[in-house]
C-alpha cells in the first residue's frame, strides 16, 4: 500500500494544511493500492506563493542552465522507468506491456525533443528596429488527467521548465502515483526551489483554486471538455491564458481504394488500446455503405482476437480506471442499443470469467447514424462505432457533424486522395494513410471545436508558455 501524504512545494515535502484524504483503488482488483492527501485552497496558495517567489531569478537563467536541468531530469526518469510501470499498473489497471512499450516510453521521447528543441529556439528577433523577445509567461497552472498520466505531465511540465516558467501541478487524484515519481525525479534532478510544486487533490477544491488564483499567469488542462469550460469560467476574472487540450469523437474515414483489411484492423485495435480511455483514438470508423458487411467481418474478427485481462496477463485490453467511469460507459452501450444501432461484438456487462475490476467488453456497433448518442458522446471506453456513407461528400459531412476536432484519421488508395479528404476535415490532426499509432512529438498536438484551443509538442508547446514582447527602438537608426 502507497501512502503519499505530503505534497512537494518550494523544494521540500510539506505537510497538508487539512487532513482529507483519498483512497486510490487499483481498478483490476477493485481493492485499495494506497492513499494521498487532500489538498485545498490554502495549500495551493502556498504553492502558487513557492512559484511566485522562484520566477524572477528561474526566468533569468541562461539556456545552458535550463539545458542541463533538463539533462539531469532525463538520466532520472531513465533510472525509474520500471518504478513509473509499476505504479501505473496500480493506478489505472494498464496493461505491463502498454505501459513499458508505450506509457513510460513516450515521456521520454519528449523530454528528448524538448532538449533538442531548447539548444536552437530563437527566443528573439530583430524586426527592423524593433526586437521581438518570447519570455516566460510566468506562474503556470497544470492541471492533468488520469488516462495518460505521465505524458500528460510531461508535456507540460518540461516546456515550461524549458523556456524559465515556474508552476503548480495538480494531477489526477485517480493516479497519482506516477506523478509522486515524477516529483522524485525532479527533486533529485535538484529542480530549483518553487520552480515545479505539487499539490494533490480533486478539480472543484484545488482545480478551482489554481485557475482562479490571481498569481497564476497561465492555466493548462487535459480532461474532459466538461472540465475545460469549469477552469476557462474560473479563470475568466483574472484574465489569465487558458490553455485547453480536452475530448475527441474522432473521425477514421475509409475511402475506395483504401487497404480495408489493414484499414480496419489497425483502427480496432488503435481503439480499444488503453481500453479506449485515449482522447484521440478513432471511435467513429465512416465507411462506404456497400462494404459496410465486409468491415464488420473485418473489425469483429479483431475485437475476438483481443484479450481482455488483468496487467500481468498479457491481454490486450485493461480494465476502465473506476467505477464511474464504467457505469458511465454501460450507460452509453445501453444507449447504441436502445438507439437502434447493430450490435456487432460485446454489449453490455462484464466479459465472462472478469466478475472483478472495472472491466468491459469490447463493443463494436454498426448501422450508426450520426444523430445517435454514441455517435456524438465521448464515451472514453473500448467502444467502436461504424457509420456507412453514400459518397465522399456525405463522409466530409459525416466526419465534420461533431462538437469536437481533436483528430481525424484518412484511408484511401493514394497519398493524394487521403491530402484532399483530409484538407476538408475540420480537426487539429489529421492523420493521412499512416499507422495510426505513428507520433510525431515536434508537430502541434491539440484540437478545435470543443476539443479545446492551443497547441502542445515540440516548439509548439514552448511557444504556449512564452510572451512576445516588443521592443520598439530597440535598434535606433544610424546617427547619420
Amino acid at each position: 500500500m502507497r501512502k503519499h501524504l505530503k505534497f512537494y512545494i518550494d523544494g521540500s515535502w510539506v505537510e497538508p494544511t487539512g487532513s482529507n484524504t483519498f483512497e486510490v483503488i487499483n481498478p483490476a482488483s477493485e481493492s485499495p493500492a494506497g492513499t494521498i492527501a487532500m489538498g485545498d485552497a490554502a495549500d495551493v496558495d502556498r504553492a502558487v506563493a513557492a512559484a511566485r517567489r522562484a520566477f524572477p531569478a528561474f526566468a533569468a537563467t541562461s539556456r545552458e542552465d535550463r539545458l542541463a536541468l533538463l539533462q539531469r531530469i532525463a538520466e532520472g526518469y531513465e533510472a525509474r522507468k520500471e518504478d513509473l510501470a509499476e505504479a501505473l499498473t496500480e493506478e489505472m489497471g494498464c496493461p505491463e506491456w502498454l505501459a513499458r512499450e508505450a506509457h513510460v516510453p513516450l515521456p521520454a521521447a519528449h523530454i528528448g525533443v524538448a532538449i533538442d528543441v531548447l539548444k536552437n529556439f530563437e527566443f528573439e528577433k530583430l524586426s527592423g528596429s524593433t526586437l521581438v523577445r518570447k519570455q516566460p509567461i510566468g506562474v503556470c497552472g497544470f492541471i492533468t488527467p488520469w488516462n495518460w498520466p505521465i505524458p500528460l505531465v510531461i508535456t507540460k511540465v518540461i516546456p515550461a521548465m524549458a523556456v524559465g516558467c515556474t508552476m503548480v501541478l495538480k494531477p489526477s487524484e485517480f493516479a497519482p502515483f506516477t506523478a509522486q515519481i515524477l516529483a522524485e525525479i525532479f527533486d533529485d534532478a535538484e529542480v530549483p526551489p518553487g520552480v515545479f510544486n505539487m499539490v494533490f487533490g480533486d478539480g472543484p477544491t484545488v482545480g478551482a483554486a489554481l485557475s482562479a488564483h490571481p498569481d497564476v499567469d497561465a492555466i493548462s488542462i487535459t480532461g474532459s471538455t466538461r472540465a475545460g469550460i469549469e477552469v476557462a469560467r474560473n479563470a475568466a476574472p483574472t484574465v489569465k491564458r487558458v490553455h485547453q487540450e480536452l475530448g475527441g469523437k474522432s473521425p477514421n474515414v475509409l475511402l475506395e481504394g483504401a487497404d480495408f483489411q489493414k484499414a480496419v484492423d489497425s483502427g480496432v485495435r488503435y481503439m480499444f488500446i488503453n481500453a479506449g480511455q485515449t482522447c484521440s483514438v478513432p471511435s467513429r470508423m465512416i465507411v462506404p455503405r456497400e462494404r459496410q458487411d465486409e468491415v464488420i467481418d473485418i473489425a469483429r474478427n479483431t475485437a475476438e482476437s483481443l484479450q481482455v485481462g488483468a496487467p500481468d496477463s498479457g491481454a490486450f485490453v485493461g480494465p476502465l480506471v473506476n467505477a464511474s467511469q464504467w457505469d458511465k460507459v454501460q450507460g452509453l452501450i445501453e444507449s447504441g442499443i436502445e438507439e437502434g444501432a447493430t450490435l456487432v461484438v460485446g454489449g453490455p456487462g462484464k466479459p465472462e470469467g472478469l466478475d472483478t475490476g472495472y472491466y468491459v467488453k469490447p463493443t463494436i456497433f454498426a448501422d450508426v447514424s450520426n444523430d445517435m448518442t454514441i455517435a456524438r458522446e465521448e464515451i472514453f471506453g473500448p467502444v467502436l462505432v461504424i457509420e456507412p456513407y453514400d459518397d465522399v461528400e456525405e463522409a466530409i459531412r459525416i466526419a465534420n457533424d461533431t462538437p469536437y476536432g481533436l483528430a481525424a484519421y484518412v484511408h484511401a488508395g493514394t497519398i493524394e486522395q487521403a491530402r484532399d479528404v483530409g484538407a476538408r476535415i475540420h480537426a487539429g490532426q489529421v492523420n493521412l494513410n499512416g499507422d495510426l499509432e505513428l507520433l510525431d512529438p515536434y508537430s502541434p498536438f491539440g484540437g478545435c471545436k470543443m476539443s479545446g484551443n492551443g497547441r502542445e509538442w515540440g516548439a509548439f508547446g514552448f511557444d504556449a508558455l512564452l510572451e512576445e514582447v516588443s521592443y520598439v527602438g530597440y535598434q535606433p537608426a544610424d546617427a547619420a
